[in-house]
């Protein structure tokens, strides 16, 4: 390979090599111009004092500063894609044993699994639990790829569908506001008063079923007043707060738009799953724990409608891409019942072009309420934090601080041939899969 020849020919291999290893396996990440630069500053007079450290990146290996891309999904970067698994996983078991800023009291409350399904939109091809066939009349394999795909195309619902997918996330919204008011309910409490007793607060991931319709994984727990830093109430328990998810998904609705005369209305599925947390029901009748949901939650953040239901991980901007597209025929066509929904003008606000990669699904695919656990954010921060002390810059002394000035211009994504076939033939070092040496604010 001329290129690898003429990195080799420079002497730097080694240097490169270690400027890759620092993306921990990243495969497509932002390149960067520019530098930055730390100097001691004292807090007294404001004098700026010695350079600390300075980093300009024409003096990298690479030539430019290289920052993981930080894509979620599995199909665009498998290692990037893990540490956000893993730091949902974190979030997850936060909120359910504590731990991360969030108090150890959260083991002791009440809390639920619960997986809400979207309605049917027409039969499709499936694999039956109780061992007999699909409707159309074979056994199929689990790796079929007909499952989830209509038994008739031309009989399925997807102008509702995509609309289904286009208003979940507002159908989340409405379950939540009715759930506070279910366990209310259940309490012998008014809304007002429950507030100064209880408080509710979840963690929710969503995943696309092979049939291209979204629902929801949550984690749903009830707290005292303040979150959980404060006991609930004594009359709390899980199966109160069952009761009462059953209940608000039931009545949980959304009115949607009118399309040519047909009236649209928003409902979840009729297969409501709701588990008390540390039960013996789940997963073949191993015991629910803490561990066990979160990593099944956590599993599902990586994924996108590609990985189910085999359409496009990335957006388009002509419907003629399609044309080239190595997809499925039900999401080629659920693409462009997105794309054509999204041309009329009281359909705009939903944005359907934009998000019909993704099935008309514009929500986050992670979510939870303020009080649940950390957040993504904090759990990035305290990686990259702890990436930068590893660097062991100069303390500044007593009665100085650290001026940071720094300036990076985007010049472009990826690696050359010679940087993959460098990247792939290194391992990462254990504790090293994270962060490069400097993290960097792209936007900065």
């Amino acid at each position: 390979m001329a290129e690898l020849s003429t990195l080799a020919s420079l002497g730097n291999l080694a240097e490169l090599g270690r400027q890759l290893s620092g993306l921990g396996g990243c495969t497509h990440p932002v390149r960067l111009d520019g530098h930055r630069t730390e100097h001691a500053v004292n807090t007294t007079t404001g004098e700026i004092g010695a350079v600390l450290h300075h980093l300009d990146s024409s003096t990298l290996p690479a030539g430019q500063l290289l920052v993981r891309c930080n894509n979620r999904r599995t199909t665009r970067c498998a290692a990037c894609a893990e540490v956000y698994r893993r730091d949902t996983f974190h979030l997850i078991t936060a909120g359910l044993r504590g731990g991360k800023g969030t108090s150890d009291q959260v083991a002791t409350h009440p809390r639920v699994f619960a997986t809400f399904t979207a309605p049917g939109f027409g039969p499709v091809h499936n694999r039956r639990t109780d061992g007999r066939p699909c409707r159309c009349g074979v056994h199929h394999d689990q790796d079929d790829v007909a499952l989830g795909s209509p038994i008739d195309s031309d009989t399925y619902d997807y102008e509702a569908a995509v609309l289904w997918n286009a208003h979940a996330g507002d159908l989340w919204r409405r379950f939540s506001i009715h759930l506070r008011r279910e366990v209310a309910k259940c309490a012998g409490l008014t809304q007002r008063a429950f507030r100064q007793y209880a408080r509710v607060s979840f963690a929710k991931v969503a995943e696309y079923q092979k049939r291209g319709a979204v629902h929801f994984h949550a984690v749903i727990r009830l707290d005292g007043p303040e979150g959980g830093d404060s006991p609930p109430p004594a009359w709390s328990t899980a199966e109160l707060l069952a009761d009462a998810v059953q209940a608000a998904a039931a009545a949980a609705r959304v009115d949607g738009p009118v399309v040519d005369g047909r009236t649209h209305r928003f409902v979840f599925g009729r297969q409501l799953d709701v588990r008390p947390i540390r039960s013996a029901d789940f997963d073949g009748g191993q015991e629910l724990t803490d561990r066990a949901v979160a990593a099944y939650i956590a599993k599902y953040a990586t994924k996108g409608a590609e990985t189910a239901t085999g359409t496009l991980d990335r957006p388009i901007r002509f419907l003629a891409e399609l044309a080239q597209a190595r997809i499925t025929d039900h999401a080629r066509r659920l693409i462009r019942t997105a794309w054509t929904l999204g041309a009329r003008k009281d359909l705009e606000h939903l944005r359907l072009r934009a998000w019909a990669h993704m099935l008309g699904f514009r929500g986050h695919f992670s979510t939870k309420s303020r009080r649940y656990s950390t957040t993504l954010g904090a759990l990035r921060d305290a990686r990259a934090d702890w990436r930068r002390a590893q660097t062991a810059p100069p303390v500044p002394q007593n009665g100085e601080t650290t001026l940071v000035l720094a300036h990076w211009a985007f010049a472009g994504t990826g690696l050359s041939a010679a940087e993959t076939w460098l990247a792939a033939s290194l391992e990462p070092a254990p504790g090293t899969e994270g962060e490069p040496t400097w993290t960097v604010d792209a936007t900065s």
